[in-house]
């Protein structure tokens, strides 16, 4: 049982039937295939199944996170409590933990076994390495996201208070959008069948508390708050700290800021 908010119903007035469409996917592949004639047919199927729904949100409120990765310790707590609240199926992530270790040769070593949720355990020799360090990971949540400019079908969306979403009964499994994620942050639900990923556990916030990873994060290195309020505390830790976004030269307008992020993160 999903722990997400209940897509909005609405009345539906599209000429041809959802199940029509299913059936007719796999048959457009091929008409996809030989290029824009192709393409466009899909477009004009597709727009008549874009959900149009009633704004979801309130626009008076923008929810962020930021993270200071000089504070993670790699403990795995917040993957483990992000999985236990959102029901996220064994194997899968809705935010993981990455180390970081910079050798003495220059090389550079990322790794994040079962997305760190167990931890991390020491596989090379404390002499061979520089420095290291973790960076936890999630969705962006970006202003203009790829997500949901690729959704043919409007089932992933922005709430009025900064949040991207998947509508979960609206999704048909295309998979679009997980491919077209820069930060790697989605995945194939195979329990839901449908796309999947972070929702800053909005099921919490939109009852005024924090996500499932913020609330169990042992030493604070996980800020949330609402960048409307200035004194909040995601606003004010952006405000007095140095912080960076990941891939910003791809002006996704990510919004999950990071304290102390090192030239070595991907």
């Amino acid at each position: 049982m999903s722990t997400d908010p209940e897509p909005t119903k609405q009345t539906d007035e599209r000429s041809l039937s959802r199940k029509e469409f299913l059936k007719g996917v796999g048959r457009s592949a091929l008409l996809i295939g030989i290029g824009a004639g192709g393409y466009a047919w899909w477009a004009r199927i597709t727009s008549q199944f874009t959900r149009r729904r009633e704004p979801v949100g309130d626009a008076r409120h923008n929810y962020s996170m930021a993270i200071d990765i000089e504070k993670c310790i790699g403990c795995g707590f917040c993957v483990e409590a992000c999985s236990k609240e959102n029901n996220v199926p064994p194997g899968h992530f809705r935010t993981w933990i990455e180390r970081y270790e910079v050798m003495k040769d220059g090389s550079v070593r990322i790794n994040s076994d079962d997305g760190g949720i167990n931890g991390f355990s020491d596989d090379v020799r404390a002499e061979d390495v520089e420095r290291a360090f973790f960076v936890p990971k999630l969705c962006n949540h970006c202003t203009d996201s790829p997500c949901t400019q690729v959704c043919p079908v409007g089932a992933t969306f922005k709430t009025e208070d900064g949040v991207v979403l998947v509508d979960y009964d609206w999704c048909i499994g295309c998979r679009y959008c997980i491919q077209a994620c820069p930060y790697g942050s989605r995945f194939w639900n195979p329990v839901k069948r449908t796309a999947d990923k972070c929702t800053l556990c909005y099921h919490r916030i939109r009852k005024g508390q924090v996500p499932a990873c913020v609330e169990v994060c042992p030493t604070g290195a996980r800020v949330f708050g609402d960048l409307a309020d200035p004194e909040s505390p995601v606003s004010k830790f952006m405000r007095e700290n140095a912080t960076l976004v990941m891939k910003p030269h791809l002006k996704t307008g990510a919004k999950i800021a990071y304290k102390g992020m090192s030239k070595e993160v991907v």
